[in-house]
């Protein structure tokens, strides 16, 4: 089947895992992915599934939260249809971590007699699973406990390593299972951090095109038109995320999913992760630091896309000074660059640096390089900037869903915002509107106009 801008919007979630989709890119797509079913009463179906896969005996895999959400359920459907299996459960008084311990943990308790793992939740137990999958060569089933992130279906995990958030090759999941009746049910604030990560692909979308026009990066309209479809459909229902309707819940299921599809599609998370997450990952690495408790990944993204859109504005409308741009660029000092990453970063410094050594994002010669394309395509590139809708009107999309809107509303303060900023573009080699704003010379000075912007909006 070919994949095209004019048949994409046609085609059902389950049409894209069929395998070698020519598409209108150039590319073929194609992922492992065989069976998505959300719908209620899904939980129901894990055994004929099972049976499908010829699998004989699996590891049921959940923590202290997602064991009752949903676990419990899954061991008696397997019980009741005779399927043997072993359960592990996470013992965890708040959130588990998806470090080298947790990834021991789980990887001691696979069996040789172990077929498969069926993962009872959804983000850090996913990355577990995906990682230990790939790393043991055995497929994974998902049983998604609460529609909170994008990372079902993609074929990268995030895991915790030396202090720093680093994205891992992983095994896409053989199957997904969203069951509507423990879906809705799911905290309130992990239903809407689901909904402000799938708000934040108005951002990370941007970003890419950005690239694609700045350094010629690889971008696929088609996958970019699955993720604003079904943002779209997610955006459309933003009130009934609000009331846990049956509909708005499977939309946002369903979204989630095929966001993850279209990055397994492209090889990485272009299509679901931009500026937006470069904040948020950097706010949870300072908690980290500070032995703080985590905020849920979705709902900062959510509020990120409020400060990246803002961000944008103001650039849309700036009177760009290109040779200060260059002069600036000129004058980099790399050691103070490195004491600045070694003191905002401490023990996670060190693979910050390595890996902008590795891909040449201090290099001076490749910035004046790309201040030249961005001279040449500002036009072009201001229009993009607009393409999105405003920072207010994402406001109000946040609003209707019960979602928030700004930092202090998730428990980050203010005056963390101009660090924030200026060195979340460092954790991630990837170019977003964090990057251009740097390579212009202008990030410190939109750094401080958002914190004043913040001050003035928060009271």
């Amino acid at each position: 089947m070919n994949l095209t801008i004019e048949n994409v919007s046609r085609l059902q979630l389950n049409d894209f895992l069929k395998n070698h989709l020519e598409c209108q890119c150039g590319k073929n797509h194609s992922i492992g992915l065989e069976d998505v079913i959300v719908e209620e009463d899904a939980i129901e179906k894990i055994p004929d599934l099972l049976k499908k896969y010829k699998f004989n005996k699996v590891l049921i895999v959940s923590d202290s939260h997602t064991y009752e959400a949903a676990g419990r359920l899954v061991e008696e459907t397997l019980k009741k249809n005779n399927f043997r299996y072993k359960q592990y459960v996470f013992k965890v008084e708040e959130d588990l971590v998806p470090n080298e311990e947790a990834a021991g943990k789980l990887l001691i308790q696979v069996d040789e007699d172990i077929d498969a793992i069926v993962t009872v939740g959804t983000g850090t137990l996913n990355d577990l699973s995906k990682f230990i999958s790939h790393k043991l060569k055995i497929p994974s089933i998902i049983v998604g406990t609460a529609p909170s992130m994008d990372g079902f279906a993609s074929n990268g995990s995030a895991l915790i390593v030396g202090n720093l958030k680093i994205t891992y090759d992983a095994a896409v999941p053989k199957a997904i299972i969203g069951d509507i009746n423990v879906l809705k049910e799911s905290p309130k604030d992990m239903i809407l951090a689901g909904f402000g990560d799938i708000v934040g692909k108005y951002s990370a979308l941007n970003d890419w095109k950005l690239s694609k026009v700045i350094n010629g990066e690889y971008y696929c309209d088609v996958t970019v038109k699955m993720v604003e479809d079904s943002l779209k459909k997610c955006i459309d229902n933003a009130e009934g995320i609000k009331d846990r309707d049956s509909i708005a819940v499977k939309n946002l299921m369903e979204a989630l999913v095929l966001t993850g599809i279209a990055m397994s599609f492209v090889g990485n998370s272009r299509p679901a992760s931009g500026s937006e997450h470069h904040l948020a990952h950097y706010f949870e690495m300072m908690l980290l630091f500070e032995n703080k408790k985590a905020i849920l990944h979705g709902r900062k993204v959510g509020v990120n896309t409020v400060i990246t859109t803002k961000l944008r504005e103001m650039l849309a409308k700036e009177d760009i000074d290109f040779d200060k741009a260059v002069s600036e660029a000129r004058s980099f000092d790399i050691n103070k660059w490195t004491e600045k990453v070694n003191s905002t970063f401490k023990e996670a410094a060190n693979g910050i640096v390595e890996i902008s050594k590795k891909d040449g994002t201090t290099s001076i010669e490749k910035r004046i390089e790309r201040i030249g394309n961005i001279k040449e395509h500002e036009d072009e590139i201001k229009g993009i900037l607009k393409q999105i809708p405003s920072s207010e009107q994402i406001k109000k999309i946040l609003i209707k869903s019960g979602a928030p809107v700004l930092p202090e509303q998730i428990g980050i303060k203010n005056k963390y915002i101009f660090n924030a900023i200026v060195m979340s573009k460092e954790i991630r080699t990837r170019y977003t509107i964090l990057s251009l704003l740097s390579d212009l010379g202008l990030l410190e000075e939109f750094s401080q106009s958002i914190e004043k912007y913040l001050e003035e909006v928060s009271d």
